[in-house]
Parts: C-alpha cells; structure tokens; sequence
C-alpha cells in the first residue's frame, strides 16, 4: 500500500497550496513516502523539495485511508497522513515540476477546486484541534463516493454511500 505525506503551512491567515495542472486542483504540498522513512521526515522532505522552504511547528493533524472503487470493488488504495506548520523558514518557490504554489486565504479553502477529502482534511488541520481519522472513498475520477471520520475525542461522522 502506498504511504503518502502532505504538509498544510498556515501563517498570517494564509495556508500555502499547490495548483495541479491536470485537474486544476489544489492541494498540500506532499508525496510519497521514501522506505525507512518516518511519517514526519517525508512530509518536511516532500514539502521542502516543493517548495525550497522549511516548515516550523510541523505536527500530525491526520491519517487517512483513501480507497478508489469502480463497481463496487476496491481498485486502488493509500494511506495519506497530514501535517500542518504555522510558518516557514526561507520564501517558497513559485512553481516547481507538480504545479504553481500560491498563498490563499484559510477561508478559500471551502471553495477553491480539490477532491472533496482533502477539503475535509485541510479544513480540519488549519481550524480544529486534535488529530482526525478517516476513509475516503472515491470513484476513478475522484467523485467522492463516502467520508467516515473519527475524531481525537471520539467523535464519529459518516456521508455518503457504499
């Protein structure tokens, strides 16, 4: 199974994002996971190779499982585990091989274009304490089928079908 590591920066009210050429979608800076490799090390490393700044107050905010399902089978499958820092040390590059980094406001991450799931993830990890859990579940093109989420503190929601 893969193992993929993003990093969602928050600083002066602005969260730092990648914009995707193929779909035009935005997401937190990342990749995947070396072998050997913690959790942490990838995401600064994958941040870092992004951006050619280093994140500061780097800490977990998610583990999730991403599951991709065509006919009612499991086609493909990862686990995605999301930081966040509250700054940087150095300026961010304005574009590298993945796409063009841009600073938005925290609040547009309601609405800017991504998958659904990680719209549920980064709006957790730049507004609520604690550490959340979950599954996604998506079709091949990213329409996102069903969210089940879990909370630190033991809270449990569910959307969508199976």
């Amino acid at each position: 199974m893969q193992r993929i590591a993003n990093l969602l920066v928050i600083q002066d009210g602005q969260v730092l994002l990648l914009k995707k050429p193929r779909r035009g979608w935005y997401v937190a800076p990342g990749g995947k996971m070396e072998p050997g490799e913690s959790i942490y090390e990838a995401a600064v490393r994958e941040f870092t190779e992004e951006t050619e700044a280093v994140p500061v107050g780097t800490h977990l905010k998610g583990v999730y499982t991403m599951v991709i399902k065509e006919d009612g089978k499991v086609i493909d499958e990862w686990m995605l585990f999301t930081f966040a820092a509250s700054g940087l040390l150095g300026r961010p590059a304005e574009e590298n091989r993945e796409g063009v980094l841009e600073w938005h406001p925290v609040s547009s991450l309601q609405t800017l274009p991504m998958a659904e799931g990680d719209r549920t993830n980064l709006l957790f990890a730049a507004h609520q304490a604690g550490t959340q859990y979950g599954t996604f579940t998506y079709t091949p093109d990213f329409s996102l089928i069903r969210e089940t989420i879990q909370y630190s503190d033991g809270g449990v929601k569910a959307n969508g079908t199976d």
